[in-house]
């Protein structure tokens, strides 16, 4: 599955006393142990590389002894990697799934990619050995599995034509409170914006959890935890100190399977409450409760998030959450807690809005607002930052707005099927990817609401498979000056890229622009101390439209 490999038709020189096929299909690994890319010597002061494929391929009369190559192509095949749960209701989910993980290394093949270019009757040998449809195979004109370029980073001497390192910084108010992040939570609502700003603040969070005394409990789920993950030692170490420690442990996160039973594995062996979410769901929620006795009272400490407690890949994913001590928002976080451990419906949501109770009602309920507010002459306004725009009562909903008159702002890093700027349809709609140094993965959402414009951060993309099929959350973002810095920073500094974006057009193209406003390099310089000297860009309907390169 997904390796590479040389397919080549040998024909015999000569019979001799092999009795051989006269002509055969050989199949060719391409050894993943060795360098992809095999270094020349030409003494001409410059670095060659010849793929590690082409040599092989120019060297089968060796491998072949007696043949010759008449015909021949690279290939690497793909095989479905799903598997079902026959009941997810069963008390043995676990066991369920490590069969399935058996099971994949031999799913069905899905697609077969090969060179641009390989004569018909190769193509026709491997399509009928794969027994897979011409519709699954796939020309590629040039290298194949493109993974193998990772290795040309760590190449010595090419250090112009790397990114500079960037180290995360500090959060402005984790310095002011000298690390103290309990008193610095209590003194206002907190923005960790990665990965300009470090994690290590979240991991010291839980770690300062873990050794306090005051700590009654911590509640968490974990989704994509990573290697070494410094969390899952932190909640260990809370459990073994008696501290009552629940973690929700989604087994379903499709190829971290093997590594979040080991996690779960760990944390039960602590003495944790391990539990592995709603049967039929898959939690992809982000969150994080410590329950502490203050000096005062007792009180929730809350981080909610729109990426995993994943250390790693918060060096490489933008994300944003937020530490809060808000009373309603931390009854929100013991209610998904309740809900994700013992079934248990709350009668209402405070501030939190919970997938897949009514999450796309929510989306919908709040761009109707929109039109409501620009039909009365008041400010309107949908600016959203997401991964991905699929549902289509939320589409028909935007367009609708659109047609209204509402201006509308998208950054949709991947999959989007509206169509922007469409006449009479989605003329006031705008939508770009940011695609860059770092891999997009916040996603917020903001509504001019007649005025007082709301705010608010969520775990989920607008798809079917969120809205109806996981377990998500959305929370507002209250305190004034996070809201400023979510609008200007992030949403502004998105709308206004001019180095990493791509246009949308109505023909459903993308066009990627040219211009010096990088907002990755930007931020980098934001959180190192530079003045923000930007901020949330015009709506569509007020200024003209960008010029793609």
């Amino acid at each position: 599955n997904r390796q590479l490999y040389i397919a080549a038709l040998m024909k015999a020189k000569s019979q001799g006393r092999l009795r051989a096929p006269k002509t055969f299909l050989s199949i060719i690994p391409v050894p993943a142990l060795l360098p992809r890319f095999v270094p020349l010597t030409t003494g001409e002061g410059k670095d060659h590389f010849v793929l590690l494929e082409d040599l092989i391929g120019d060297n089968l009369e060796k491998i072949f002894s007696g043949f010759e190559a008449t015909e021949r192509t690279c290939f690497r095949l793909t095989r479905d990697q799903d598997f079902e749960l026959a009941d997810q209701d069963s008390d043995d989910l676990l066991r369920q799934i490590q069969t399935g993980l058996a099971k994949r290394k031999q799913g069905i093949e899905v697609r077969l990619e090969i060179e641009a270019g390989t004569p018909p009757s190769l193509r026709e040998t491997l399509l009928k050995w794969f027994d897979v449809e011409a519709a699954d195979i796939y020309d590629i004109d040039g290298p194949l599995n493109l993974t193998g370029f990772w290795t040309w980073h760590n190449l010595p001497g090419y250090a112009a034509h790397r990114d500079p390192a960037y180290t995360p910084q500090i959060a402005p108010a984790v310095r002011r409170h000298k690390g103290d992040l309990f008193t610095m939570v209590r003194a206002g609502d907190v923005l960790l914006h990665h990965p300009y700003e470090a994690f290590d603040t979240v991991v010291d969070f839980l770690q300062q959890a873990a050794e306090d005394p005051q700590v009654l409990a911590i509640k968490q789920t974990l989704y994509r935890a990573g290697r070494n993950s410094p969390v899952v030692a932190a909640l260990a170490r809370a459990a073994e100190r008696d501290k009552q420690v629940t973690v929700l442990i989604e087994l379903k996160a499709r190829f971290d399977e093997e590594a979040n039973i080991e996690w779960a594995r760990t944390l039960e062996r602590a003495g944790a409450h391990v539990v592995y979410g709603v049967p039929g769901l898959k939690t992809h929620a982000k969150a994080a409760l410590v329950v502490r006795r203050d000096a005062d009272r007792i009180r929730r400490y809350v981080h909610l998030s729109t990426g995993n407690y994943n250390p790693i890949t918060a060096r490489i994913y933008t994300d944003v959450g937020i530490i809060t001590c808000d009373d309603k928002l931390g009854e929100d976080a013991s209610a998904l807690f309740d809900m994700l451990t013992a079934y248990v419906q709350p009668p209402r949501w405070n501030k939190m809005r919970v997938a897949p109770h009514g999450l796309r009602e929510w989306v919908i309920e709040m761009v109707e607002r929109e039109i409501d507010h620009h039909k009365a002459g008041r400010a309107a306004r949908v600016a959203a930052k997401i991964n991905g725009l699929v549902d289509r009562d939320v589409i028909r909903t935007l367009y609708k707005a659109s047609r209204a008159g509402v201006p509308i702002d998208l950054v949709v890093r991947g999959i989007c099927c509206l169509k922007p700027g469409l006449p009479g349809i989605s003329d006031t709609i705008r939508v770009r990817s940011v695609v860059g140094k770092y891999l997009e993965h916040s996603r917020i959402a903001y509504f001019a609401n007649g005025g007082a414009p709301e705010v608010y951060m969520t775990s989920a993309d607008w798809m079917p498979r969120n809205f109806d099929r996981r377990v998500e959350i959305v929370y507002p973002i209250e305190s004034e000056a996070v809201k400023r810095r979510v609008v200007d920073e992030i949403l502004g500094a998105a709308l206004r890229d001019e180095a990493n974006a791509r246009v949308l057009h109505s023909d459903g193209r993308y066009e990627r622009m040219s211009g010096s406003f990088d907002s990755h390099s930007v931020l980098e310089d934001v959180a190192g101390g530079s003045p923000r000297a930007f901020a949330l860009p015009a709506a569509p309907a007020e200024i003209s439209k960008a010029q793609p390169a």
